[in-house]
């Protein structure tokens, strides 16, 4: 058995409001085998699009290379948003060394919510996926229930909206459609991603995600 766990530390910036919540990276970010074209931080992979949306939406330039300088540029941005990143797995053992969600085993959970009571300007987290078998959503709500606490639904069009109180303040959780290319599938039967497509065929994946994430980022 492969013990996959999660090579970095939760980033927190000064001032915090919202925070992303994903699973883990790659088992090659735990090894410290990285392919070309990775950058060495959370959502690193080159084929991962969290930071190419990103790129996107905000016209960062940044470079996509195993370098201190990519990594440099992305804790930047964060920080200059108030954004923190703190995956919400820390350990998984895996009979088979990949990346999917649904081959962790004696997964050990990070204490998220001992997090948000540190910082307690956060109000909002960010999964990057959904409620799904072993995606941020479903281990967040199995970690909510340790606390006697659940999700509330706001609205159940995608992406899905919820919420919690924690200590009187409310904070809300947006289930991200997720930025990897196995979600690719997924947006393809939306009707609206099948609309948007009908309208301007050069419409693509990534662009759906640019039109959903940028109304929370």
């Amino acid at each position: 058995m492969f013990l996959h766990t999660h090579p970095y530390e939760p980033f927190f910036p000064k001032g915090a409001t919202k925070l992303i919540v994903g699973t883990l990276p790659p088992p090659r970010f735990t090894t410290g085998e990285l392919k070309k074209g990775d950058v060495d931080f959370c959502y690193g992979s080159i084929s991962g699009l969290l930071w190419p949306v990103l790129d996107k939406i905000f016209d960062l330039n940044i470079k996509f290379e195993t370098t201190q300088e990519a990594t440099n540029q992305r804790k930047d941005f964060l920080a200059s948003r108030g954004i923190g990143v703190c995956d919400i797995v820390h350990s998984c053992e895996r009979e088979k060394v990949d990346a999917s969600d649904l081959g962790m085993q004696h997964i050990k959970l990070r204490d998220v919510i001992s997090y948000l009571k540190q910082y307690p300007k956060i109000d909002t987290l960010l999964f990057t996926g959904g409620n799904s078998k072993n995606g941020p959503e479903y281990f967040f709500r199995k970690h909510l229930k340790t606390y006697h606490k659940k999700l509330e639904l706001i609205t159940n069009d995608i992406p899905r909206i919820h919420q919690f109180v924690l200590e009187q303040r409310t904070i809300k959780t947006v289930s991200l459609t997720a930025p990897s290319g196995s979600a690719n599938r997924a947006i393809g039967s939306m009707q609206l991603y099948k609309d948007l497509k009908n309208e301007n065929p050069k419409f693509n994946t990534i662009d759906f995600r640019v039109l959903q994430y940028k109304k929370f980022f």
